[in-house]
């Protein structure tokens, strides 16, 4: 009983409490994960479905982007260093396929959102 604190209470006298270690370390890890959730709910909260309908335009925005990036880079390895050998040639386009098709991925996840937007706007607006 010597580890443990102790806690009067009226009706039955001591009551043996055992003492937690602190959750204030969860904060730092967990950091990251509210900042990056405070701005689709801040939107959600203030702006409603057309928040939503917004943030997916945005993504749209982002994958189209990610999209033209990564055939520029294509184009631009092509031009300035020509066809290199078999090697170079399938590494850079798988590079330009797996970035196309994440910019596909999050054009897709921007249409849905924006096709949520809509319906929620519409349909309980």
């Amino acid at each position: 009983m010597a580890s443990q604190s102790v806690r009067y209470n009226s009706f039955s006298g001591m009551i043996p409490v055992r003492s937690r270690p602190s959750e204030t370390l969860l904060l730092l890890p967990l950091l990251p994960v509210f900042v990056v959730g405070i701005f689709p709910m801040l939107l959600f909260g203030l702006l409603g479905f057309p928040g939503i309908s917004l943030f997916g335009i945005l993504l749209i925005c982002v994958g189209l982007a990610d999209g033209l990036s990564a055939n520029s880079n294509f184009n631009q390895q092509v031009i300035v260093y020509g066809y290199a050998d078999r090697d170079h040639r399938s590494m850079h386009s798988s590079d330009l396929h797996s970035a196309t098709r994440f910019a596909l991925l999050v054009d897709v996840v921007g249409a849905a959102l924006v096709a949520v937007g809509l319906l929620g706007f519409f349909w309980f607006d």
